[in-house]
């Protein structure tokens, strides 16, 4: 009995002791149970800040050789290019308006173009919240297409810098061989400022008017290929034919050069592409895949059109369509499929081929190195075409409720936009530098070639 009534006893007192303890510790003071568990305190009280992005050091290693890849396409590429397709005379003259056409974007990219293309502002313009690249450091990271990337700011700022050089390049080889090099100067500035800097603000800011519309354009379709064919053609009608046009032999003078020059476009074209997918990886891949591709599509389909139209294949018709195949597919490149860019290259190889071998014997401009013939068409084609090859049956990256009717709808407004946004200022813009400084070299400059009575100097000797 004494037994049970012990064990009896020692329960009830630990039930007794527990419940106490239980009760003190639900009724304890704050300041007790914060000292009970300190380390929780600081997390309640205040919230840490969230860690700055750290750019990818892959991703920034690969956006900084695809600038390079795209400035070789400037220097030496296009200016090769371009030169072997002008008579010796003028060669030298074509090299320096590449060359300083370059270095002149350049700068006003710097001092103000990269703040109104890639800066918050309205649907046409960006802010100069950036000018002279304020605010910009080291630590900085930069704006990107696709969410999630970060990139630091300076190498997107010199990838970016790179596309509008090159477009304003591109617009010399429309009237080469005619026009004063200080008309040329004064004309890439206005027009960079006015036509190219507000398009790549509209195409690839998310504050732009195409953007927010939905219109694709992977690397530059609208913004490099349509404005610089447009305004390239607008140009060569203003200034007017070469002395000599239809009379005199301007065959080019060294298709050894321009094949040089044809192959480093191709070459720095993958940076090009590539590189405006901003990460090193599948996207990036697909991009690459596709440069290659479509641009060998096109050239075997500008061979074959030429060899049944004039019964024998050339080599500036192979770097023709080369070049028709690059431009095509530069907007459609990271949504196309492999066998579908390959489609898109040839077909916008022979529409490139009839504007140049039909359409411009027709109409009589003198289009030098046919800008609008390939990059203008060749870009239209790509636009409108990338709605199509972005099909999910056609290999594209269209996800399965993809629309191509709706999507081709927005495609052709961009087109439109683009033209009549270019046409419209270039227009204006070629008759400011012409009744300012003139436009057209004289005669006497002309027959002498532009090298000598432009620069004082010759690319040949002897």
């Amino acid at each position: 009995m004494r037994k049970y009534l012990a064990i009896l006893l020692t329960a009830l007192t630990v039930g007794i002791a527990g419940g106490a303890s239980s009760a003190w510790a639900d009724e304890k003071p704050a300041a007790v149970a914060e000292a009970a568990a300190p380390a929780a305190a600081p997390a309640a009280a205040t919230e840490a800040p969230a860690a700055a992005p750290v750019p990818n050091k892959g991703d920034n290693a690969w956006l900084m050789v695809a600038t390079a890849f795209v400035i070789l396409m400037s220097i030496p590429g296009l200016a090769l290019f371009y030169g072997g397709l002008v008579r010796s005379k003028n060669m030298l003259s074509v090299l320096m308006q590449v060359f300083i056409v370059f270095s002149v974007i350049s700068v006003l990219w710097a001092v103000y173009g990269y703040s109104v293309a890639f800066t918050e502002g309205n649907a046409f313009f960006g802010s100069l919240d950036k000018l002279f690249l304020s605010g910009i450091t080291p630590d900085s990271v930069g704006a990107t297409f696709s969410k999630g990337v970060v990139i630091s700011e300076f190498i997107f700022v010199a990838f970016q810098g790179a596309f509008a050089a090159i477009t304003c390049g591109l617009i010399v080889g429309a009237f080469a061989e005619r026009i004063r090099f200080s008309a040329v100067m004064l004309f890439v500035a206005l027009w960079v400022t006015f036509v190219y800097f507000p398009v790549a603000h509209m195409v690839w800011d998310a504050n732009g008017l195409l953007f927010k519309m939905g219109a694709l354009d992977f690397a530059g379709g609208t913004v490099v290929h349509i404005n610089a064919g447009i305004a390239g053609l607008i140009g060569a009608i203003i200034i007017g034919k070469r002395t000599g046009y239809g009379r005199d032999m301007m065959a080019p003078h060294s298709m050894t050069l321009t094949m040089v020059g044809a192959c480093l476009l191709w070459f720095g074209w993958f940076g090009f592409n590539a590189g405006s997918n901003l990460e090193a990886n599948g996207g990036a891949a697909l991009a690459m895949i596709n440069t290659f591709t479509a641009t060998a599509g096109a050239i075997l389909a500008w061979t074959a059109i030429e060899t049944l139209h004039r019964g024998k294949a050339s080599l500036l018709g192979a770097v023709s369509g080369m070049i028709a195949g690059l431009v095509a597919v530069t907007p459609a490149a990271g949504f196309a499929g492999p066998v579908g860019a390959i489609a898109l290259g040839a077909v916008a190889s022979g529409a490139c081929y009839y504007f140049v071998a039909v359409v411009k014997n027709k109409f009589g401009y003198d289009d030098t190195a046919d800008v609008f013939g390939i990059h203008g068409i060749g870009g239209i084609v790509g636009a409108l075409g990338t709605a199509v090859v972005n099909m999910p049956g056609l290999g594209g990256a269209g996800g399965e409720d993809y629309a191509v009717g709706s999507q081709f709808l927005i495609q052709a407004s961009a087109v439109g936009i683009t033209i009549l946004w270019c046409g419209i200022l270039s227009i204006v813009l070629f008759k400011i530098v012409d009744m300012t400084i003139g436009l057209r070299a004289s005669v006497e400059d002309e027959r002498q070639g532009l090298d000598l009575a432009s620069h004082g100097e010759a690319a040949y000797h002897g």
